[in-house]
């Protein structure tokens, strides 16, 4: 039987409202030993993602506190996502072709469910699906990964 974004996703993951300040969701994120917090809206929608990445280049290079910036204000948005129902071809595809390393998971209702990282896909998967996913991820969109 094929594997569904579900079976493959960390279930129920850590998240934040669009007005948390950064330096509590730079706290989740150690806290939790991850490297991208959801941000929800009151009905548990997501609405962006905050990576440890955004925080120091948005942020931190820019010589600015942040405990004086919201989710908000630094957040990737509008949020990739799949359903939890999604095959694992389509979890491939999905984070290729938006060269993301981590995808969220949503519910029937768009409720987040789940975070599916690029470890979670390597385990789940032939190697060569795997190579052909971090080469993908890894092309050059013109920004400085570095």
């Amino acid at each position: 039987m094929a594997k569904l974004a579900n079976d493959v996703m960390t279930a129920d993951p850590t998240r934040c409202s669009a007005t948390t300040t950064l330096d509590e969701v730079a706290k989740l994120m150690r806290q939790f030993d991850c490297g991208e917090i959801p941000i929800v809206d009151t009905a548990d929608r997501p609405i962006g993602v905050v990576t440890d990445r955004d925080i120091v280049c948005r942020v931190v290079a820019e010589g600015q506190n942040p405990a004086a910036h919201t989710a908000e204000q630094c957040m990737t948005s509008p949020v990739i996502t799949v359903q939890t129902d999604a095959s694992l071809t389509d979890v491939l595809e999905t984070m290729q072709r938006n060269q993301i390393r981590r995808l969220l998971v949503v519910d029937e209702e768009g409720c987040c469910a789940g975070i599916i990282a690029q470890a979670d896909v390597a385990l789940a998967t032939r190697p060569n699906d795997v190579g052909e996913l971090v080469r993908e991820v890894s092309r050059s969109s013109g920004l400085s990964s570095h």
